[in-house]
């Protein structure tokens, strides 16, 4: 599967702020008419209504026989393929605009059967224009070497797609023939059943019971309520809360078992399709990456598991606890510094921590803040969790929160900002074939403004129970966004692994596995309820994407080097971030970090991020005594 001066930020109206936090402590979810319109996405701006949506709709699917038309033509001269390589820009720039106007309608509205017909109807659209394409990349494959540099010769306007080309060519070994691709784009759709499926069950329909609220009143659990009582001092409530969560996944267990398997059954069966030994090389070679920087994740993590054994010690003896929960892993071991942030608040500090940025990214941030680029507040029916979305063809990235008024909905925020001005740069300065990035890349940029907002906090930090609670928050970060990714992509790594095998496994045998390694990372002190086990089935990236957790990980490593480079080289690291971040797709992505000065083919940004940890709890430990 993101995003202003500083007193004009803080300055709010005092009735919109009490309302927004009864909005977020609401015993039932608000309603979206009931969110002034300043905390919501204005979707006007991509489309001025559904029916101009559906006439753009049908002017593109006109062009499809007009893509069709090139067949036989791209390689034998180089007009033609120039002239293909614009029609093709120009039609993905206006497919994009169209999806992400169905997508963020969608989200917005789970039961709003208008964007949900849409949405159907965008996916469709997408397979007959990968299906009208598909002789493309065949044909561009013939082409040989020196008969391209003759094409560039004949057309010099082919420069400006010698990357994308030479990408291509890269495929040729798992790359079929145009028919046999234009089948493959046909069946897209299926593919994406399970995953459609898991969406409209894990967000909209599941029926979640309702716990005694820390009042003693009745309130119902959410996604977004289960997101902030794991940070909710009342055990007992946390507990509740986490246990009720999983009775419905528990009663559908065998669903999202199945779900998952059909998930990975098209994984496997499309990486043997295009000629891959397994699906994990298949989801890293298009983006030139090394299994290698897969596996040394999974292996250099496994090895020094003690510190992650080392922080569930000191969670228990500081909490006081006989046993250390699941539900005890986020809760702060320092209530008297908690605080409660509003959104308003939340942008004013984020607007200071990203100044080490530089002016240009901070005054391109602010001017989203101030026009509606984020959708703030959890209502009803709404898609659970947070992300940054963008067309690449404007109007700008667009962020989806459900905010909480916690300190997880501040570093959230901040994270997905990241992915948007790293948008906003990529599209500022490539051309749309390269506007878009790598995920292996996105996580740096999310990550580095958590890493600068951190470091911020602590410089403002007045008190020491204040300065350990900001340290503690580094602890935990490393914990769920290092260690647990980690986690999730060695569980992917060894259900394919096992599947490729012949052995799926069962409903049974995934919740075990899931849990089996909870308690392998967390260690001795941990006492892994059941619950633990049938997370798998809770996290929306297992199901929806290519074995895309481990980006986080690495992610999270080339972050903490970045934003340490940044604030103590100045301009010199700063002008080479906003380097990577502008460089969208221009280069691979491996290649994009290391000039920004970051190698991950290489341990060293695993270990070090690994030391980073231990440093903060030698230091921590020191504080508490």
């Amino acid at each position: 599967m993101i995003y202003k001066s500083l007193i004009g930020l803080i300055i709010f109206s005092i009735i919109s702020v009490n309302t927004m936090n009864v909005f977020s402590q609401a015993k039932s979810l608000p309603k979206r008419s009931d969110i002034p319109d300043k905390y919501k996405w204005n979707l006007q701006e991509i489309y001025s209504s559904n029916d101009a949506w559906n006439k753009e709709f049908a002017a593109i699917t006109a062009e499809l026989p007009k893509i069709a038309a090139f067949k036989g033509k791209i390689s034998k001269n180089a007009k033609d393929l120039l002239a293909f390589m614009k029609n093709s820009v120009e039609i993905e720039s206006r497919f994009n605009k169209l999806s992400i106007y169905a997508s963020l309608g969608k989200d917005t509205d789970l039961n709003n059967s208008d964007f949900s017909i849409m949405y159907d109807k965008v996916l469709k659209l997408s397979s007959e224009l990968s299906a009208a394409a598909s002789f493309s990349n065949p044909e561009i494959m013939e082409i040989a070497p020196e008969t391209m540099k003759n094409f560039i010769s004949a057309e010099p306007g082919l420069i400006e797609f010698e990357f994308k080309i030479n990408s291509i060519l890269r495929l040729k070994p798992h790359t079929l023939s145009a028919d046999q691709e234009k089948l493959l784009a046909q069946l897209s759709p299926i593919a994406q059943v399970a995953s459609n499926t898991y969406n409209v069950l894990n967000d909209a329909e599941l029926p979640f019971p309702t716990v005694k609220g820390t009042d003693g009143s009745e309130i119902k659990i959410s996604h977004g309520r289960y997101r902030a009582a794991l940070y909710e001092q009342d055990r007992n409530y946390r507990r509740d809360v986490y246990k009720g969560t999983y009775i419905p996944y528990n009663q559908l267990i065998n669903t999202f078992a199945a779900l998952y398997n059909g998930r990975v059954t098209t994984r496997i069966t499309n990486a043997k399709i295009k000629n891959f030994n397994d699906p994990v090389a298949a989801a890293l070679y298009s983006d030139n990456i090394p299994v290698s920087v897969y596996d040394n994740l999974l292996k250099a993590v496994n090895e020094n598991l003690s510190t992650l054994h080392r922080w569930a010690n000191l969670r228990k003896k500081v909490l006081k606890l006989d046993e250390l929960h699941p539900y005890d892993t986020y809760v702060s071991l320092f209530p008297s510094v908690e605080k409660q942030y509003t959104y308003d608040e939340s942008v004013a500090i984020i607007l200071e921590s990203i100044k080490p940025l530089g002016e240009e990214y901070v005054k391109a941030a602010k001017y989203g803040f101030e026009n509606r680029w984020v959708d703030v507040y959890e209502t009803e029916a709404k898609r659970s969790g947070a992300y940054s979305n963008s067309s690449g063809a404007g109007p700008h990235p667009f962020i989806l929160m459900n905010w909480n008024n916690t300190m997880d909905d501040l570093f959230t925020l901040t994270h997905e900002l990241g992915h948007n001005m790293h948008s906003y740069f990529s599209e500022k300065t490539q051309p749309f074939q390269y506007r878009d990035y790598s995920i292996f890349v996105a996580e740096v940029a999310s990550t580095t403004n958590e890493a600068l907002l951190l470091d911020y906090l602590i410089a403002k930090a007045t008190t020491k129970e204040e300065k350990m609670a900001l340290i503690e928050k580094f602890l935990v970060g490393c914990q769920a966004t290092f260690f647990r990714q980690t986690r999730f992509a060695e569980f992917e790594r060894e259900v394919h692994t096992r599947a490729l095998a012949g052995e799926f496994m069962t409903a049974d045998q995934l919740t075990k596995l899931f849990a089996d390694m909870y308690q392998k990372y967390w260690g001795p002190t941990m006492v892994t309820d059941y619950e633990e086990g049938l997370s798998w089935a809770r996290i929306p990236h297992l199901m929806k994407y290519n074995f895309y957790v481990y980006q986080y990980s690495t992610g999270f490593a080339a972050a903490q080097a970045l934003s340490e480079a940044i604030q103590k080289e100045g301009k010199p690291a700063i002008d080479k971030y906003l380097n990577f971040l502008s460089a969208g797709s221009s280069d691979y992505p491996i290649e994009v970090l290391k000039k920004a000065g970051v190698d991950m083919s290489k341990k060293d940004p695993i270990l070090a991020t690994i030391q980073k940890m231990n440093k903060y709890l030698d230091e921590l430990e020191k504080m508490l005594k």
